[in-house]
């Protein structure tokens, strides 16, 4: 299946070198070092998030193509499409383009955890069909994934929660595969998603105390 998909991407797929069981191709060491970069970006509020975010999900794209996870494949795509409407949201701020840091209301929440319990099974059973390698597990990353690029894209402090549960579930599912130093780099976004989520939740209170004060004055 997508046999199409594994000619595009070989070029990337080359390996270079091995650690352990894991052949590390040109695909997972360009998605180590831009997905660190990216999240560095993300914690630190920088719009450049977008365009390293989007090639990383180029590179592994190429990578989870090669390793059957098809549902990551997938969802690498979509992740350009979103990180494209999320940069240009954060440089072209609007009425209705909301940019600053605040947290999200509890219905937005409960919207994004719902939307999580539905695609999860509905997802799993495309994926078996699919042969893909890991159904559930790919399956319940990636609607997490989506649910945290939403609420990324929107700048509230939630967007961590979301992707610390999605980085539960990737070191051990990567790990299974073999694919060790993308393993590694999701333990290091685990760590990066934890500092991402005490910075954002300051900034979100200078911005709640901020509105406060123009309240104060009008």
């Amino acid at each position: 299946m997508f046999d199409w998909l594994g000619v595009i991407v070989s070029p990337l797929n080359r390996v270079l070198f091995v650690v352990g069981a894991d052949h590390v191709t040109w695909a997972e060491l360009l998605g180590f070092l831009t997905g660190g970069l990216c999240v560095w970006l993300t914690v630190r509020s920088s719009v450049l998030n977008f365009p390293v975010g989007i090639l990383n999900s180029a590179f592994f794209l190429a990578l989870f193509a090669y390793a059957a996870l098809w549902a990551d494949a997938a969802l690498q795509i979509v992740f350009v499409a979103l990180g494209g409407l999320g940069w240009w949201r954060w440089v072209r701020p609007g009425r209705a383009w909301v940019v600053t840091v605040r947290w999200a209301s509890s219905r937005t929440v409960v919207v994004c955890l719902a939307f999580v319990v539905v695609v999860t099974p509905l997802l799993t059973v495309v994926l078996r069909a699919a042969d893909d390698s890991a159904p559930f597990w790919d399956a319940l990353t990636t609607a997490l994934s989506l649910a945290a690029q939403w609420l990324l894209n929107a700048k509230r402090v939630q967007t961590w929660w979301f992707w610390v549960a999605a980085d539960l579930v990737y070191v051990p599912l990567y790990a299974a595969k073999h694919l060790t130093l993308t393993s590694a780099i999701y333990v290091l976004f685990f760590a990066m998603c934890l500092l991402g989520l005490k910075a954002w939740r300051a900034e979100a209170a200078l911005v709640e105390r901020a509105d406060v004060a123009e309240l104060a004055l009008r």
